[in-house]
């Protein structure tokens, strides 16, 4: 608590000492990348968007540093997805950021999964003995497409809210990224359409409204539970498990280490293939676009092409 008060503190002082900055229309702060770029969509250029996340983190695990709180405080709306993936960091940065229409519960928090369709919600306790469990259900919901458009909607309605006068506007560009990403999702089911009933081995639960869009087998993960890191004694079950199955791919995050999941794609053998952790949000990575590097990685995988 003690080290909580002094990072609150030290996230004050950077508020108190900067300038603030030329407004946009709305000010939003996402936790996340994909959020991020699904909020650019919907808003446009009537809203500056950043994300506190970068693609290249796992997000149950980023850095609450005070410039993501300066970030916060000049935030008419910030995004989360919610199901305690920030459960971590999160809370620390909103503390910090001295600005209380972001608080949890207030008009400018969204909490994304709220318009989800959730997977893996537990049907009983949960505990830290489980692993990295979300009470709530699975977090990584902007995997399916179908999931990125019901948050779109979601994100849309909250900023029309918020900022009236620009409400057509966000309609529009509603429909024009429900239409762009329809007609793209469409093109993907046909690329993939054999992954349908395909046993996968995936590294953590990150591939869960993946496996459900697309059809695909998870028969195992290499983390023994979520959030622990393999062993080498749930490394040897996992393929004992894949022979037995006839795995065919083998998944990971590009955030996630290498090293076991090459050796037990070599060993089955299985095409290994690193997803994007999430939109390059930073770099102007649209999330139509970061889907489409999945599903040409997915692609490639079912042809037997891995890393």
């Amino acid at each position: 608590m003690r080290s909580l008060r002094l990072f609150a503190a030290v996230c004050a002082a950077v508020v108190s000492l900067t300038a603030p900055s030329a407004r946009a229309d709305l000010k939003v702060v996402a936790t996340l990348p994909d959020l991020a770029a699904v909020a650019k969509a919907v808003g446009g250029n009537k809203v500056d968007v950043t994300a506190l996340a970068l693609p290249t983190q796992d997000p149950h695990f980023v850095d609450a540093k005070p410039n993501l709180a300066l970030a916060l405080n000049r935030a008419d709306l910030l995004l989360a997805a919610g199901l305690d993936l920030e459960i971590g960091w999160l809370p620390t940065l909103q503390l910090g950021a001295r600005n209380n229409r972001i608080l949890t519960g207030n008009t400018g928090y969204l909490d994304a999964s709220r318009a989800v369709n959730l997977q893996e919600v537990p049907a009983g306790q949960v505990d830290r003995s489980q692993g990295d469990v979300h009470p709530g259900g699975n977090p990584h919901y902007l995997y399916d497409p179908r999931q990125a458009v019901l948050v779109a909607r979601a994100i849309e309605a909250r900023m029309s809210q918020l900022d009236a006068k620009n409400a057509a506007t966000y309609k529009a560009n509603l429909e024009a990224f429900t239409k762009e990403l329809t007609a793209a999702q469409a093109g993907w089911e046909k690329r993939l359409a054999g992954l349908k009933g395909v046993p996968v081995i995936a590294y953590h639960r990150t591939t869960a409204y993946l496996q459900n869009w697309l059809g695909f087998n998870t028969v195992a993960f290499l983390e023994p539970k979520p959030g622990i890191p393999p062993n080498p004694s749930h490394v040897a079950q996992v393929l004992a498990k894949s022979k037995g199955s006839q795995v065919k791919l083998v998944l990971k995050e590009d955030y996630y280490p290498d090293n076991i999941a090459k050796l037990v794609a070599s060993k089955i053998p299985a095409a290994l293939i690193t997803l994007p952790g999430g939109t390059d949000f930073r770099a102007g990575q649209t999330y139509v676009q970061r889907m489409e590097l999945m599903v040409g990685r997915l692609e490639k995988g079912l042809a037997g092409k891995g890393e």
